[in-house]
């Protein structure tokens, strides 16, 4: 009888250290799931800079018209986070949708606020509006590639 006790005593911490490391492993998951997020949205501001830079530099020595920046410029950050979320959420494998648009979300934010800080206002117009709403469905378009990507 004392023996049988003494198993299940020892089936009941085997459960709780199971229980325990289950945790502490999807914590872990998650928090490195958050750290993909945010190296996603660094490397689509990263992206975004070299082809700005190239953009600006082809304006300055061509005749392009100065009213293409703001298609441009959207389009840019539409890619540049398409390609972010793409290679986040391809190591991520779960939940595109939603972590894709987590890197859109963070990119934008990052960048409205730095831009908002370098003008000195915090305005909200119709381009940031669409701006906004391109970057989180980029994000999104890019996290349902990202998923369901092959070749990991």
């Amino acid at each position: 009888y004392p023996l049988r006790r003494q198993r299940q005593m020892c089936i009941r911490d085997s459960v709780k250290d199971i229980t325990k490391n289950m945790v502490s492993e999807r914590k872990t998951k998650e928090d490195s799931n958050f750290v993909r997020i945010i190296k996603g949205s660094i490397l689509s501001i990263i992206l975004t800079i070299i082809c700005l830079l190239i953009f600006s530099l082809i304006l300055a020595y061509t005749n392009i018209p100065e009213k293409t920046m703001i298609p441009v410029i959207t389009a840019v950050t539409a890619i540049s986070i398409l390609a972010g979320s793409i290679i986040s959420v391809s190591k991520i494998e779960k939940k595109g949708i939603i972590n894709g648009a987590l890197v859109g979300l963070i990119y934008i934010l990052t960048i409205y606020i730095i831009s908002s800080i370098a003008k000195g206002n915090f305005g909200i117009t119709i381009n940031s509006i669409i701006l906004i709403a391109s970057a989180i469905i980029a994000g999104m378009l890019g996290g349902i590639i990202g998923v369901n990507i092959k070749n990991r």
